[in-house]
């Protein structure tokens, strides 16, 4: 595992996760995704830290409500949220993070426009 730091646009939200150096990550489709161009990092609790920014963020729902979108009130960049897919860990974006630690990023495509035939091909939090 490695420390990758990471955070919004402006440095008022700073963050560290545990993952490995060279990741899997999902290339979302939905309405939302597909929007803010998420590319998503799923890690466990355990394996994310907000270093920085508690004051500066604000939160978005929509649907069921049970995702907790995280944005910077200052900026408006969405670095991580609580997804409705993994509801007790996190999905960090990827464009977020520092590129110094990562070997390599490899995209998985989900097509969550048709998420609830689909959940199942979602990757499992990182540990």
């Amino acid at each position: 595992m490695t420390t990758h730091k990471g955070g919004c646009h402006c440095g008022a939200v700073q963050f560290e996760i545990d993952a490995p150096a060279a990741i899997e990550a999902t290339r979302c489709n939905c309405s939302i995704c597909d929007m803010c161009g998420f590319l998503h990092l799923f890690v466990s609790r355990n394996n994310f830290r907000l270093i920085k920014g508690k004051d500066a963020l604000t939160t978005y729902t929509f649907n069921t409500g049970v995702a907790q979108h995280h944005f910077c009130k200052h900026c408006g960049i969405k670095s991580f949220y609580v997804p409705r897919s993994h509801p007790d860990g996190f999905s960090v974006n990827v464009h977020c993070l520092v590129p110094d630690t990562l070997e390599s990023i490899k995209e998985m495509p989900f097509d969550g426009r048709n998420w609830e035939q689909n959940i199942s091909e979602l990757s499992p939090l990182s540990d």
